[in-house]
């Protein structure tokens, strides 16, 4: 029927009909927060590009899972910035590494929350890289299948310190199969792969490379991670990535790929994550301090546009404020 027979209005008259026919509702139990370890004792330094966020000695974590707590976010990932690197990031799968130590404290602390590791190389190299470098004439190539001995290595030992799910985010070729065979021969059969299966080669994060203090030495990571014109590649991505053993997908970042969400999500099955990475982040940050825009409702209708995409969950820096806001607070 067309008009005026037909008026959309109509739902649209009161706060009450509006919420009514709502389609998408965000929860706190949507959010994970990213957490930032560093070694150090009384460590709380604010990220200068990503105000609000901070990396936390270990000592000093039980501050923030306690507002994440009182928040009502019931996960986290955890990012390691370790004391010194090397070439073939040792650090990553030490048993005393800072992502193992930080995991046990915050099992220690909140039992019930969701600990999620990162398992990436990329913070524990000198070099900067996702994997293991080697050069090649004048050329640094990172060396896929090498990389993934280290990877299983890694992950392997993110689980031992407690980690609840393993999202491992290299783009190395096959690397959910190699995690997953490697969890299994460890006895850890029962702990899910959260995989980055659709990461692009972004410009958005470039503030994280300041936090997680990761930026590559050398070159740029174009030929792992994925390029940001490519849609089909994506699918391509995500089905090897299922047939290896994933148990949920991820699409990184977040605002420029909203499509792929909805393409994953409209694809395949299985339960599809988004990060809203620190780039989304800062610009908003950067925003709000100049008094230009409206903080609260700017992140809320990001978030809400990532669950009507289509996501299930979504990484987020904004998760304790947003989480606060949802409350009314």
């Amino acid at each position: 029927m067309a008009f005026p027979i037909t008026r959309h209005r109509r739902l649209r008259r009161t706060a009450a009909l509006r919420g009514m026919v709502r389609e998408n509702y965000l929860h706190a139990n949507d959010l994970i927060a990213p957490i930032f370890v560093i070694h150090g004792q009384n460590i709380k330094n604010e990220i200068p590009s990503m105000p609000g966020v901070y990396q936390w000695s270990i000592d000093r974590l039980p501050e923030e899972i306690a507002e994440l707590r009182e928040a009502g976010i019931g996960a986290v990932l955890l990012f390691g910035i370790p004391e010194h690197k090397d070439s073939v990031g040792t650090g990553a799968y030490e048993e005393a590494g800072i992502v193992q130590q930080a995991t046990r404290r915050i099992k220690e602390l909140a039992p019930e929350l969701v600990v999620i590791a990162d398992t990436c190389l990329c913070e524990f190299t000198d070099h900067g890289h996702c994997g293991i470098v080697h050069r090649v004439g004048n050329e640094a190539i990172v060396d896929n299948d090498e990389s993934l001995e280290v990877l299983v290595k890694t992950a392997v030992s993110q689980a031992a310190a407690g980690a609840d799910i393993i999202a491992p985010s290299n783009m190395m070729d096959g690397f959910v199969a190699a995690i997953r065979q490697g969890l299994d021969e460890a006895g850890f059969e029962d702990i899910p792969i959260l995989s980055y299966a659709v990461k692009y080669s972004s410009a958005y994060y470039g503030p994280f490379r300041e936090a997680a203090q990761s930026a590559p030495q050398f070159g740029d990571r174009k030929t792992y991670q994925m390029d940001p014109a490519n849609a089909r590649e994506a699918l391509r991505e995500a089905q090897s990535d299922i047939e290896e053993g994933a148990d949920m997908l991820m699409v990184k970042p977040g605002l420029a790929f909203l499509d792929i969400v909805r393409l994953l999500k409209d694809r395949f099955d299985l339960p599809v994550a988004i990060y809203n990475v620190s780039a989304e982040y800062s610009m908003v940050k950067a925003a709000a301090i100049q008094g230009w825009i409206d903080e609260k409702a700017i992140v809320l209708e990001t978030l809400t546009g990532m669950k009507r995409a289509g996501a299930d969950v979504i990484i987020t820096y904004h998760a304790k404020d947003a989480a606060r806001w949802l409350r009314g607070e």
